[in-house]
């Protein structure tokens, strides 16, 4: 091996121009060899460089999934439960049924002889001798009842009485403030008799006096009512004591009758509902 010396270029040492022995180096050739190096050597940061963006990017994907699973603390849930650890199906409630069945409405007892048994007369139909209706109070008088129902009847309802077979007729009379009404119950057979009673109605219920009650409502105007519930047809009549008339602008002797009525539909209800009440605690 032998060794020369000169500049960095060769000049001065062995093989320059201004050397001794060599010939003239190859200048394109060199210069192509060089720019060839010069591009490889791009190349190759251009790949790195993409490797560095890969990094990078994997980096970033890194940096998210650390955050979406990241401290317990920062969230509360990081994974779901092992099937294990699922809860089961909330327990359902059980069907219940109830023991005792509802009591049957009070107009099946209503309607029906055979189910109305309960003791009827003027004590269980008028117990009080004061009654309220809508805020109104009124005393008790008078009490009645009679198997011939055409005796408690005047004008054409006896006729309607005798020919849809009336069983019995039980009245009683109510007074307040110079009004008093007359409130007739009548027993049938079964409903079509009484409902056929209420639709061929005709005047009137006879009023009952008594007590601090005067015969009235004879030979004056005055109002009436007539009702059926069940095998029961309800009629009542009200007027003055002192014998007015109770005209057709008569409020409150309309009032009166109404709230006879009401009374009546009343004291029915709650036989049918005591003796359906009955039924169902007996079974």
């Amino acid at each position: 091996m032998s060794f020369s010396q000169g500049d960095p270029f060769g000049r001065g040492g062995a093989g320059s121009p201004g050397g001794s022995g060599g010939s003239t180096p190859d200048w394109a050739a060199l210069a192509e060899e060089s720019e060839r190096k010069r591009a490889s050597k791009r190349r190759w940061l251009m790949i790195g460089g993409g490797a560095l963006a890969t990094v990078a990017v994997a980096g970033v994907v890194a940096v998210a999934v650390v955050s979406e699973n990241g401290d317990p603390e920062d969230k509360p849930s990081q994974s779901l439960p092992t099937p294990e650890d699922l809860p089961s199906s909330p327990p359902q409630p059980e069907p219940t049924f109830e023991k005792e069945l509802p009591p049957a409405p009070p107009q099946d007892y209503l309607k029906n002889p055979e189910k109305d048994k309960a003791p009827i007369d003027t004590g269980t139909l008028f117990p009080d001798t004061t009654i309220t209706v809508n805020g109104r109070e009124y005393t008790r008088e008078a009490v009645d009842s009679t198997k011939k129902c055409t005796a408690s009847a005047q004008g054409g309802l006896g006729s309607v009485l005798e020919k849809n077979d009336c069983r019995e007729m039980f009245r009683a009379t109510f007074v307040r403030d110079g009004l008093a009404f007359t409130l007739g119950i009548a027993v049938f057979d079964s409903e079509k008799d009484a409902s056929a009673v209420k639709s061929g109605y005709e005047p009137n219920v006879e009023s009952l006096s008594g007590g601090d009650v005067p015969t009235y409502c004879r030979t004056v105007v005055c109002r009436t009512t007539v009702n059926s519930l069940g095998r029961y047809a309800l009629f009542t009549i009200s007027g003055h004591t002192d014998g007015k008339p109770a005209g057709d602008d008569d409020e409150p002797a309309k009032q009166v009758a109404v709230d006879g009525s009401n009374y009546g539909y009343s004291r029915l209800i709650d036989r049918g509902e005591r003796q359906a009440a009955a039924d169902a605690s007996a079974d």
